[in-house]
């Protein structure tokens, strides 16, 4: 099997023609939704065939492996892609609107150029697209509004972790990610620690957050109390990762201590402790001053987090 990735670097199994001859890496015509596109073919391992088979994912027809001509078309038609960019992005200036061009792509026809834009409320653009009529010519014009989500994954570019952003590589959809999310697996709650560059949460905080809820499950609960080979104390904090306790003494001390290494206790046991809203160890004391006088909320999904318009 072989397989070209278009936007978002979304993979598509190539349904060819017989007498057509494929190599990988080839240079290929497809046509899409959008009309003719240019892209990389690749053969698709075995174990990658047998997911796209699996998800059903729909093959593009192969029109044609790219000729010395076409290959220069192609180049004619990137320089195209950036004084278009150029053009449309000072018609918006002119025009004062409140819009983030992200990109512009032509059809290899160059029958259909699509602008990709974000916006915080609706854009009323009709003048925009009068004098755009007038820089292209004889094309049919198409503007996108997207999220700031959509707008990173065209982008493409590596996250806190060193490597590829997931929605330019394997994520195909977004989830709705809350704070809730980070208080769980005591996250520090610094916006330049659990934010993406789109400005929103980190999409990979959904990953692991249901591992973290059964876990705490088979832990003493925070606010118990219990026996440990320090005496007797209460629970003020969970750490979920090395399935450990921290335990507060009435002498104000505070000791880590395994999960199987204490016993809960029947009766209260009379030791103030600070309880979060998460019941996560760090949740509520992990700030940092970034984080003075910034509402969390701004970076959680909204209608303008994802149109899945692309």
């Amino acid at each position: 099997m072989f397989a070209v990735k278009l936007l978002k670097n979304k993979q598509y199994p190539l349904e060819i023609q017989e007498g057509i001859q494929l190599k990988n890496g080839d240079m290929v015509i497809v046509l899409t939704d959008k009309g003719e596109e240019a892209a990389k073919s690749y053969l698709v391992p075995p174990a990658v065939e047998e997911i796209l088979k699996k998800k059903k994912i729909p093959s593009i027809p192969l029109i044609r492996v790219m000729t010395e001509e076409d290959m220069l078309v192609y180049q004619e038609i990137m320089e195209m892609e950036n004084q278009g960019y150029k053009d449309c992005l000072a018609l918006i200036k002119q025009h004062n609107l409140q819009m983030n061009l992200t990109e512009c792509k032509y059809t290899f026809d160059k029958r259909k150029v699509t602008f990709y834009y974000t916006a915080p409320e609706r854009v009323d653009f009709r003048e925009l697209l009068k004098d755009l009529t007038k820089v292209f010519r004889r094309v049919r014009i198409d503007l996108k509004h997207i999220g700031v989500r959509d707008e990173t994954s065209l982008c493409c570019g590596n996250g806190l972790c060193g490597r590829p952003f997931c929605c330019c590589t394997f994520k195909r959809q977004f989830d709705s990610i809350n704070i809730k999310l980070a208080h769980d697996q005591s996250m520090p709650i610094t916006p330049s620690k659990i934010s993406g560059t789109c400005g929103r949460l980190l999409c990979c905080l959904n990953y692991e957050h249901e591992n973290y809820i059964e876990t705490a499950k088979e832990m003493i609960p925070i606010g118990s109390g219990v026996m440990t080979t320090e005496g007797v104390g209460r629970v003020c904090a969970l750490n979920i990762l090395t399935n450990s306790l921290s335990v507060k003494f009435s002498d104000g001390k505070i000791k880590e201590f395994k999960n199987n290494e204490v016993e809960m206790l029947d009766s209260d046991v009379n030791i103030d402790i600070d309880i979060s809203s998460s019941g996560y160890k760090y949740s509520s004391l992990q700030q940092s001053d970034d984080s003075d006088n910034i509402d969390i909320k701004e970076y959680e999904d909204d209608k303008n987090s994802s149109t899945g318009n692309i």
